[in-house]
């Protein structure tokens, strides 16, 4: 099957409603995070079951669909080299790994990054030297960003934290709410699984944290302890 067939099947199951609703969830007006892009309306479970279908596809059809102008093209893609990497020896992971990070420009949205980057890259870099992150974080691309702190997802839930509070402590002063939000959204994991660590890192950061990531990093306190983090930076300047 060709990218060419697999857009005709996405194209058939596209609905202008769901389209129209996602063009606004994605926040893609003038200026805004995902401007210019484009949907079909199609939902992600039916994108994760068509995903199920087409293993035998080949990576350079794949590639082609990745680059599409369609936001939900670009998912099933995702969706793809997930299930390949997950299912492939070492040498189709390490080409997996290859095309995920030499083609970022094409993983511009949140989701795109949050349903991929642990599954691949954080998976993949559990056992090896993690300096892409540390690249990834100072980059100038948001998405790339978010992917260096959602990788460590993976590595999160193998109780690995160190790089998640490393990365946590470098994106404290970045300028954008979706990396305020992950960032947060990943602390709040580390927290699950060790309190401790997550509250070392507060008393060390929370004034200087954005309040947003400070909200999302407590979003699981006990409210008595969720009030005195959000007092403390305002008691303090």
């Amino acid at each position: 099957m060709t990218a060419a067939d697999i857009r005709a099947i996405l194209e058939a199951s596209g609905s202008a409603d769901a389209a129209l609703f996602a063009l606004r969830f994605f926040k893609t007006g003038p200026g805004q995070y995902g401007e210019g892009d484009r949907f079909r309306g199609i939902r992600v479970p039916v994108l994760r079951k068509l995903a199920t279908s087409l293993d035998g596809v080949p990576m350079q059809e794949l590639l082609l669909l990745l680059a599409s102008e369609f936001h939900e093209d670009r998912l099933l893609a995702l969706l793809m080299m997930m299930r390949r990497y997950a299912r492939g020896d070492e040498q189709v992971r390490a080409e997996i790994y290859r095309i995920y990070l030499a083609h970022t420009r094409y993983i511009n949205n949140w989701d795109l990054v949050d349903v991929t980057a642990e599954h691949i890259i954080g998976r993949h870099l559990r056992h090896r030297e993690r300096t892409p992150l540390y690249t990834f974080v100072v980059s100038e691309s948001l998405w790339e960003r978010r992917i260096a702190i959602v990788s460590t997802f993976h590595f999160i839930r193998n109780s690995e934290f160190d790089d998640t509070l490393l990365l946590a402590g470098m994106l404290i002063c970045d300028s954008e709410e979706l990396i305020h939000k992950a960032t947060g959204w990943m602390l709040r994991e580390v927290g699950k699984r060790d309190s401790g660590a997550l509250e070392a890192f507060l008393l060390k950061h929370c004034c200087a944290m954005p309040r947003v990531m400070l909200r999302y990093a407590i979003e699981r306190f006990p409210e008595e302890q969720r009030q005195y983090y959000l007092k403390l930076p305002t008691e303090r300047k």
